[in-house]
């Protein structure tokens, strides 16, 4: 074999090896928003940051809409020891990181916020019942301005949106009028009374189901689940699970992350784009979990930074 021909078989195996290793990686482009440290970024995962989309502040759970040209997150601008003290703000930022503008006015308590999934890109999001206890579910649209925001839910009950189904009604915990305490698929009616279809699940029988998403496709979804009626942030086992969107029904219920329960915060599982991996943080760093092959791998690179709340790409909570 001449030195000429050996070289070209070289450079083509060197071509197809690196073909095909950019095709097995290109399974897992995921791209997600995440805090870092106070501080929003947008990442693919497993790779090293660039410069985060917001900065000077304490930003704090973005999800990204369904339509992949939004995020919504609170801002928190007063601490308290007690998370359910603090103040915050709920913003909206584009993906490219313009078109920052806020949705309420910074004097109450607004968390956790999401999308709706009917195509109206509805952020949605709790507050907190000053002086009542509890939450109520608000709703806003994206350009809008504090004191537009509108109450979904009775401001004297309790509930609180985790997820959303393509149908427009939101997955929430909550205590309906006559229904009790349980987990809802939840119809908006704005200035009239929601509708509650209550979701059954056995693992809800002995303990909380909490940061509950529902996978794109609606045939699975992942929480967090602490046994018994406490839910103290360490110890959370994680879970995957069918969903049945017509029956109402969580079944076949796994753990993925922290069976064992370490006394460490497992938490905020989040689907990626294609509903083939969830992405959660624990002990401030983030991990990817693929279903197929029940694999996990940490996709965090700062040891030093802290990270949490991971949201897949154009995937709402």
């Amino acid at each position: 074999m001449t030195p000429k021909l050996h070289h070209s078989i070289a450079a083509l195996l060197c071509a197809i090896s690196v073909h095909c290793g950019s095709t097995a990686n290109a399974a897992e482009p995921y791209r997600a928003s995440y805090y870092k440290d106070g501080e929003i970024h947008i990442t693919v995962l497993g790779q090293p940051e660039g410069k985060p989309i917001t900065t000077g502040h304490w930003d704090f759970k973005p999800s990204w809409s369904k339509t992949g040209d939004h995020l919504v997150f609170f801002r928190r601008l007063k601490n308290d020891p007690v998370v359910s003290n603090w103040i915050t703000q709920l913003c909206i930022i584009n993906a490219d990181g313009t078109g920052f503008h806020v949705l309420s006015d910074g004097t109450r308590t607004d968390f956790n916020p999401t999308w709706t999934r009917d195509g109206k890109n509805t952020p949605v999001w709790n507050r907190k019942n000053t002086g009542k206890g509890g939450y109520t579910i608000m709703a806003g649209k994206i350009g809008g301005k504090p004191g537009e925001e509108i109450a979904v839910t009775d401001p004297n009950a309790i509930a609180w949106v985790h997820s959303a189904v393509s149908d427009g009604r939101l997955f929430v915990s909550a205590i309906p009028p006559k229904l009790g305490y349980g987990h809802f698929l939840m119809t908006p009616n704005p200035g009239g009374e929601p509708k509650f279809e209550r979701v059954e699940c056995e693992l809800a029988k002995t303990g909380i189901l909490d940061r509950v998403s529902i996978s794109p496709d609606e045939a699975k979804i992942c929480f967090d689940y602490h046994p018994g009626k406490t839910n103290p942030n360490p110890g959370r086992i994680l879970y995957v699970a069918d969903f049945d969107v017509k029956a109402r029904t969580i079944t076949n219920a796994k753990p993925f992350a922290n069976e064992e329960r370490k006394q460490v915060w497992f938490d905020y599982p989040r689907w990626t784009q294609d509903g083939k991996a969830i992405v959660y943080h624990a002990d401030h760093k983030l991990f990817l979990h693929t279903l197929a092959d029940g694999s996990t791998k940490q996709v965090s690179t700062d040891p030093k930074a802290d990270y949490r709340y991971p949201h897949g790409e154009a995937t709402p909570n």
